[in-house]
């Protein structure tokens, strides 16, 4: 294939798919509610029986991932939400997320395996947004390593250009976004289970890019919705009871017990249905 029919491949898909519009980017200035409404909700999640109850809960490391430009400081709630359940959590220890050169990658993998060694036992991958990318990849490369991983308003299914995103992550990465082969290869599941967590009023993803389409090596996949904003989305009471409730799952070392997510009718209000 030519780069010109490479290029007219990925302009049909950005057609396809467009970046959230000018009223969703607007609506990202509710994050700093959403901040503040998980950690009111804190106290009532735990009454929502999503704490494990398994003992092999405190031996459950898990490594959270930030987004685009951000650094671990914007983990640190959902951070010390897990860390509240009894998990072992760890942040990626790598500043501000400027994408994935200058060694980020070699760095990751350092980190997942020396984790893995010490812990003795599969770790779960959060990933927010561009962080959610490499779980994934991470649980491609490493699946001997990784329990599942969970994303949280995280592009993966079509060109980074159906996000409002795509110019910093040049400009911050110092490179073009993926080309077609390679954006084929981020849409493929990881061969763990796999939960996409997403929102329909996401303002710089659009919602389409964060669909897990089905796999058939992998049937352990799923695709959560909450009404969030991408900046809040790892802050949002609905998007850390899903989470809560995939980790309590997983803190069981049977595979039988994982199942597809269904909200319990005393969490319903949560979710808006």
């Amino acid at each position: 294939m030519t780069v010109k029919e490479r290029a007219a491949k990925t302009d049909s898909r950005d057609r396809e798919v467009k970046p959230p519009n000018a009223l969703l980017m607007a609506m990202e200035a509710r994050a700093p509610w959403e901040w503040g409404s998980a950690m009111a909700a804190w106290p009532m999640l735990r009454m929502l029986n999503v704490w494990p109850k398994s003992p092999h809960a405190s031996k459950h490391h898990i490594i959270v991932y930030p987004g685009l430009a951000a650094t671990d400081v914007s983990t640190q709630p959902l951070r010390a939400f897990l860390r509240d359940m009894g998990y072992q959590v760890h942040g990626w220890y790598q500043g501000r997320n400027r994408g994935p050169g200058r060694g980020v990658l070699a760095r990751l993998e350092e980190q997942l395996i020396a984790v893995e060694r010490d812990a003795g036992s599969k770790l779960t991958l959060i990933g927010w947004s561009l962080g959610g990318v490499y779980a994934r990849e991470l649980a491609k490369t490493h699946p001997s390593a990784v329990r599942q991983v969970i994303t949280l308003g995280t592009p993966f299914s079509h060109s980074p250009r159906a996000t409002n995103a795509w110019r910093l992550y040049e400009m911050l990465a110092g490179e073009s976004v993926p080309d077609e082969m390679r954006l084929r290869e981020l849409a493929t599941a990881p061969p763990v289970p796999t939960t996409s967590i997403y929102s329909k009023s996401d303002g710089i993803v659009a919602w389409q890019a964060s669909i897990q389409g089905p796999s058939p090596k992998n049937q352990r996949i799923e695709n959560i919705e909450v009404f969030a904003s991408h900046f809040g989305i790892g802050a949002n009471p609905a998007a850390w009871y899903a989470v809560a409730d995939r980790l309590a799952r997983a803190a069981d070392p049977h595979p039988e017990a994982w199942q597809p997510f269904e909200v319990p009718p005393a969490a319903k209000f949560l979710f808006g249905v």
